[in-house]
């Protein structure tokens, strides 16, 4: 990426995707970096702004995660956030301990003195606070320029050096005014002009694309998902009928997926590019037989979807290059960005190149986070419909049943599936739901139908409102249309009598049930 960069530093907080995703919502470009990264490294990506993360430790505590202080004289400006201010605060020469009072959730933060980070920011604003330990004095060339009632330094800077020091989350949405604070330090610290725009991004990506591959060709794993169709289109647009696309129809799609990824991908649509549908269903439900635990599933469908893969693309012969439909969560999540732990096992970073003849991966979307995946489809004319589809794992349906996947579960959650996303667009939620979907459950219970007594599958109903997919809050979907779908579910859709609602927020629940 030449050209202007803020480059996040991530000392192990919960929100370092979502500090970059804020940054990239001013127009401006931003990576997450271990706070391990060599000085001389930050040095030679020649940042406009360095922002610090939270984390878990006590800044004071021996062998807690910390950073050289010649982070704060590269003449480069930095903000620090939470830990990240404690952190610049000690190591500069303040003093940070243990709060007499802790602060956690919305707090009303007092706006001391004019700053160039609180421009058009109100005198008392709510921020997002949860900190154990507090700055108790400041580092020596420092002003404090905001408090709350429990924390006398909610906010330092020193003006001369470019350092900044927030107590608080301001890239939370509980913090009302954060994003205007951050794209204040972007733009009236940093200076940065906000050249991050997706258009330019695509045509750029198309460009070189074209060049990189000249006339070779190219391999793509096509999933039907977003990511991957979003990532073929574009490999299409550049390099036309060189690019072979490999669906592997698993049997675990939703309902239909299949033939409406044929449709919009195959000889009848509108891209210019060689399709290959594999329909290996039984495959994938012989190797899940007595199957129950859920990542040795995972496990099972990528390792078998690697072993179909490889098959078709040994009928294709030697390729040059293999495209995977990566995003940047995957890069983090997957233990290669910032400090994350690996959450995720099925992400295909590093999948399938062990097992494929091929030179050299392309992968287009790996700086970017979902909401830019759907943004460069959008540029690149994908139809609304696939853009905006519901986010779907990689092991698919698998983990949407508890327990053993048998073709009779998977036709039970691809039809329950459906009436539940059917009464969610009836209703005009669909774009406002951050995931929503059905997913059956290993309960099973009695139940009267017909006068006649069952004993069959319950299935769960989730839908959750988020805007990084790392949190999420149960989405509060009115009674008449949750009482529509279970009505509907159960009625419709055999060996169900039972619907049930998930209200459980993540942490501490996942979103996924599996």
């Amino acid at each position: 990426m030449n050209q202007e960069k803020i480059i996040v530093i991530d000392f192990g907080g919960q929100y370092n995707q979502l500090i970059a995703r804020r940054v990239r919502e001013c127009n401006v470009y931003c990576e997450i970096y271990s706070y391990k990264t060599d000085i001389e490294q930050i040095k030679a990506m020649n940042p406009k702004g360095i922002i610090l993360t939270g984390g878990p430790n006590s800044c004071y505590e021996e062998g807690a995660a910390s950073c050289s202080k010649e982070i704060f004289e590269l003449g480069v400006p930095v903000l620090g956030l939470c830990y990240g201010a404690q952190l610049m605060m000690y190591l500069l020469g303040g003093r940070v301990c243990k709060a007499p009072v802790r602060e956690y959730g919305k707090i009303e933060v007092q706006i001391d003195k004019s700053s160039k980070l609180f421009g058009d920011v109100s005198e008392k604003t709510i921020c997002w606070m949860s900190h154990n330990d507090y700055i108790e004095e400041k580092a020596p060339g420092f002003r404090i320029v905001a408090h709350t009632t429990n924390c006398p330094v909610a906010a330092a800077e020193c003006e001369e050096k470019k350092l900044y020091a927030i107590q608080y989350h301001p890239e939370v949405l509980h913090t009302q005014e954060g994003s205007k604070m951050l794209c204040n330090f972007i733009y009236e610290v940093c200076g940065c002009t906000g050249s991050w725009r997706m258009d330019t991004f695509v045509e750029n990506s198309i460009q070189a694309i074209r060049k990189k591959v000249g006339t070779g060709k190219v391999l793509c794993a096509l999933s039907g998902g977003v990511d991957s169709s979003v990532a073929a289109v574009m490999l299409a647009k550049a390099v036309g009928e060189q690019l072979t696309c490999v669906f592997v129809d698993h049997g675990l799609l939703r309902k239909n997926e299949g033939d409406e990824v044929e449709a919009v991908f195959g000889p009848n649509g509108p891209y210019n590019l060689k399709f290959i549908r594999v329909n290996a269903q039984q495959r994938f439900y012989d190797k899940l037989k007595h199957v129950e635990e859920p990542e040795q599933k995972r496990k099972i469908i990528g390792e078998e979807f690697i072993r179909v893969f490889e098959e078709e693309a040994k009928k294709i012969g030697a390729v040059d290059f293999l495209v995977q439909g990566t995003i940047y969560p995957d890069v983090v999540e997957s233990g290669l960005g910032g400090e994350s732990a690996v959450i995720k096992s099925h992400h295909n970073v590093g999948g399938l190149p062990d097992y494929v003849d091929f030179k050299e991966i392309i992968e287009p979307l790996r700086n970017l986070f979902k909401d830019e995946v759907r943004k460069a489809g959008l540029e690149l004319g994908i139809p609304e419909n696939l853009v905006y589809r519901q986010p779907f794992p990689g092991p698919g349906l698998g983990i949407r049943i508890i327990g053993e996947v048998t073709p009779e579960k998977v036709k039970m959650v691809q039809d329950a599936d459906a009436i539940y996303r059917e009464e969610i667009a009836a209703a005009g939620l669909d774009r406002g739901i951050g995931q929503y979907f059905a997913a059956l459950t290993n309960m099973r219970s009695v139940g009267v139908m017909g006068d006649e007594r069952t004993y069959d599958y319950a299935v769960a109903l989730r839908a959750v409102n988020t805007v990084d997919f790392m949190t999420a809050e149960a989405a509060e979907i009115p009674w008449e249309v949750l009482s529509k779908a279970a009505n509907r579910i159960v009625n419709e859709v055999e060996h169900v009598n039972r619907v049930l609602y998930d209200c459980t927020g993540k942490p501490p629940a996942t979103i996924e049930f599996e």
